[in-house]
């Protein structure tokens, strides 16, 4: 049963599982922290949070990839995801009060492309930046 465990396709199965669920859990977060409702947005054809949604399930991905490949345990993991996830978080939080003449919020939800495109690419850059940083 050791040897199970042990299995390069059971810690696979299982750290898909883990990131799974956390992304999931930060999408809600992300749901709460926004003005607009993601999925509603989507589903009525919101480019720009169809591109700002993108950009923050790329940036938790890539946050993961890096945590994953830099510790040995699902939760060092989890651990260091979550930060970087805060950290992501963060990110979006200062984009929004560094940019005063643009309620990046309500200019997404309106269907800004502009906007969304920026939001998705600050959640890109900055889940390189955060992920290159994890050890």
């Amino acid at each position: 049963m050791e040897m199970f465990w042990e299995s390069v396709v059971v810690i696979t199965a299982a750290r898909y599982s883990v990131v799974v669920l956390c992304t999931l859990v930060f999408l809600a977060i992300f749901e709460v922290v926004t003005s607009y409702k993601n999925w509603e947005e989507i589903k009525n054809g919101n480019l720009a949070v169809a591109m700002a949604t993108g950009g923050k399930l790329f940036g938790i991905a890539t946050i993961f990839r890096y945590s994953i490949e830099h510790n040995d345990t699902i939760f060092q993991s989890i651990g260091w995801g979550t930060f970087g996830f805060i950290l992501l978080l963060l990110g979006y939080v200062i984009f929004e009060f560094l940019t005063p003449s643009i309620k990046v919020d309500e200019e997404i939800g309106k269907g800004n492309k502009a906007v969304g495109f920026i939001s998705m690419m600050i959640s890109i850059g900055l889940s390189f930046v955060i992920g290159a940083s994890i050890l």
